[in-house]
């Protein structure tokens, strides 16, 4: 006699519940799609402890007909599959037709349905997937289904539940996926009688991330519009000072579908590149739409895993959709709001003025020129020394017009970067033309002389792109860090290091693309002394090496001798950057990519070649910096994600000093 038996419908069932069903969220789900493919307007779910005593959900869909309503809880029911080719066109949420029987047989079920609007419907009573009783009644369009004592018949199943409050979020975080995906329909969401989610369903976006992250959050999103011959993408995307600890912000959703990808994720995080800390990540909502062709969404029981036809195509273009947008805004971030902002920076900023350009005589000061020096002196707190005024005037003179004084500082907002800009900057630049060129750009390019960018260099890379703000004034520093600027726009608050490091970085990211060219050869070979691990795994990627420009030569059984390495490295820093390279690629090794590697090498250059924090610079110095970082590609953020800058627009400062109110 044979040992293969069929199983019966029961346990069938009971085995496709752990399949489908695997905790409250997994019932919520399955409800839900259900109704959004009723053509559902307005669905409403209420939960209890988590949903583990109670769950309720509740439509205004197109419901179900008497004989629908039974057959509809056997195994492989359903209305969405008629050939063997619809599997391949797939439009709707829900299709297989397991979750009915699969919920009903490992809870108490109530279902209430109606496919008219006569008031006339059918109720259903199941437990454990039996159907108890089956009568008419009253009921309004659409389907009302209560599922009570979840996994009752199941204990080992309920023994695994996680406490409620896990339970919960479970629930919370897919009913808030699906209200992303599906902004014209109005959903509630109760737990316990306390409304946690609840959606006007106008189709408007912005409204539902307002909903479930705040309005804080949703101002800060930028909208994001893009074509493709096989894609549609829209959506928003935050600012990258707008950031999050983790990765539950970004959503992806497929065809109205909400999706776990984690390679489209990464295709976002590559578009925002520098301009994010480490460890932090962008609020996103990205839809895309596509011929249903092109997506199989049968390969994962809970649908929550795709798989894409042209997945290399559709990512490219979302990271370049997502990019472009980025690099079109202007992402200097404004001053973080406090209670006491005049206070703070009355009592908490130590501000000092930057040292005096080194100017060289040219003859007797004219008028202007002593009016200058004046508003230095006015800005900076300093005594007149001298022929000049020191403290009060004396009787009978005049006191210096502090009309006069504003004057020289721009103040129109129609004046443009192209222009002169103002009285004040134009001074600037001509007491700064007499300062040694020489001196400013040894300043600049402290690490050597041909360590990074000079003036004609740097203009020759970056002359296709335009400015990304108008030009900057420097008017002095905060602690020897950051550099006070303005224009006609307001004030600027910028990290000079920060500024330094993104300068370098894109000047090295454009040197490594083609590093041999630029590698010199040693008369003294660098030695350096590895495990034999850690020379095993150098050994295999010698190759990786020479295309940042390092060449190693074997020096015994586990020496290396570097031979070579780039000439624009910083000065004095090649042993210890070549070092911490080689123990990158070592921790990397199978993960090891040409592209990261590059992008490791530069940002390390970036940082050992720039100024650091407390580093006294004249206006001169300054004035080049900020030049430089408006001649930037994305000006923003350093390569580590950092901002550089933050501005106070006028009407800020204003605000503060209650000028307005």
């Amino acid at each position: 006699m044979g040992i293969i038996r069929i199983l019966d419908d029961h346990i069938a069932n009971q085995i496709a519940a752990g399949e489908v069903v695997e905790r409250p969220a997994s019932v919520v789900k399955e409800l839900v799609e259900n109704a959004i493919d009723a053509q559902s307007r307005k669905i409403e779910v209420s939960i209890e402890e988590g949903g583990l005593e109670y769950i309720r959900v509740k439509d205004n869909g197109t419901g179900m007909d008497a004989d629908d309503c039974e057959k509809a809880f056997q195994r492989h029911a359903t209305s969405k599959i008629v050939h063997g080719r619809d599997l391949f066109q797939i439009r709707t949420l829900g299709f297989r037709g397991e979750a009915l029987p699969s919920i009903a047989a490992v809870s108490k079920l109530e279902l209430v349905t109606s496919d008219n609007k006569e008031g006339l419907g059918r109720k259903l009573v199941m437990e454990g997937g039996k159907l108890l009783s089956a009568e008419d009644t009253r009921a309004g369009q659409g389907t009302d289904m209560k599922i009570r004592g979840l996994f009752f018949n199941t204990p080992a199943r309920l023994k695994y539940m996680k406490t409620v409050q896990t339970e919960l979020g479970h629930v919370t975080d897919y009913m808030y996926r699906l209200a992303l995906a599906k902004p014209d329909i109005s959903f509630v969401l109760q737990h316990n009688g306390k409304t946690l989610l609840q959606t006007q369903g106008n189709g408007d976006l912005l409204q539902v991330i307002a909903s479930i992250y705040g309005p804080s959050a949703a101002r800060q999103m930028l909208k994001l519009e893009g074509d493709h011959p096989d894609y549609v993408l829209s959506g928003y995307t935050a600012v990258p000072e707008f950031t999050r600890a983790s990765r539950s912000a970004l959503t992806t959703i497929i065809n109205g579908r909400y999706i776990r990808s984690f390679s489209l994720m990464q295709a976002i995080m590559r578009a925002y590149h520098t301009l994010l800390p480490v460890h932090r990540y962008p609020l996103s909502v990205l839809h895309v739409h596509m011929d249903p062709s092109l997506i199989d969404v049968n390969v994962h029981p809970a649908k929550l895993e795709v798989r894409f036809s042209k997945e290399q195509e559709l990512l490219r273009f979302v990271e370049e959709q997502v990019k472009g947008m980025l690099q079109e805004q202007v992402l200097i971030p404004k001053p973080m709001k406090s209670g006491s902002v005049t206070t703070y920076m009355q009592n908490q900023i130590d501000f000092v003025p930057a040292p005096a350009p080194r100017v060289e005589e040219a003859g007797p000061k004219s008028e202007e020129d002593t009016d200058a020096k004046s508003i230095d002196s006015f800005i900076a707190g300093d005594e007149f020394t001298g022929d000049e005024r020191r403290g009060q005037p004396e009787e009978g003179e005049e006191t210096p017009s502090r009309t006069k004084m504003a004057s020289r500082l721009p103040t129109s907002s129609t004046q443009t970067s192209g222009q002169s800009g103002s009285s004040y900057g134009q001074q600037r630049r001509k007491d700064e033309g007499t300062v040694n060129p020489e001196a400013v750009k040894k300043w600049l390019d402290s690490s050597s002389d041909s360590s990074t960018p000079s003036a004609s260099t740097d203009a020759s890379s970056t002359s296709s792109a335009l400015p990304k703000f108008s030009k900057l004034y420097p008017i002095g520093q905060v602690k020897g860090t950051y550099i006070l600027a303005q224009n006609e726009e307001g004030l600027y608050i910028i990290d000079q290091h920060a500024a330094h490091e993104r300068i370098h970085y894109e000047y090295y990211v454009e040197r490594f693309a083609s590093p041999p060219s630029g590698s010199q050869e040693l008369l003294l070979p660098i030695t350096l002394e590895l495990t034999a691990l850690e020379a095993d795994v150098v050994e295999r990627h010698l190759a990786e090496l020479e295309q940042i420009g390092v060449y190693l030569e074997s020096f015994g059984k586990q020496t290396y001798k570097v031979t070579a390495y780039p000439h624009w490295l910083p000065d004095g820093e090649q042993k210890e950057w070549i070092e911490e390279m080689i123990q990158w690629v070592i921790d990397q090794d199978r993960k090891l990519d040409i592209g990261k590697l590059r992008e490791k090498a530069a940002i390390m250059c970036s940082c050992k070649a720039s100024i650091k924090a407390n580093q006294k610079q004249t206006y001169a110095e300054m004035d080049v910096l900020l030049e430089r970082l408006r001649a930037c590609r994305t000006p923003y953020t350093c390569p580590h994600g950092r901002p550089i800058m933050v501005s106070f627009s006028n009407y800020d400062l204003e605000k503060m000093f209650k000028r307005v109110m």
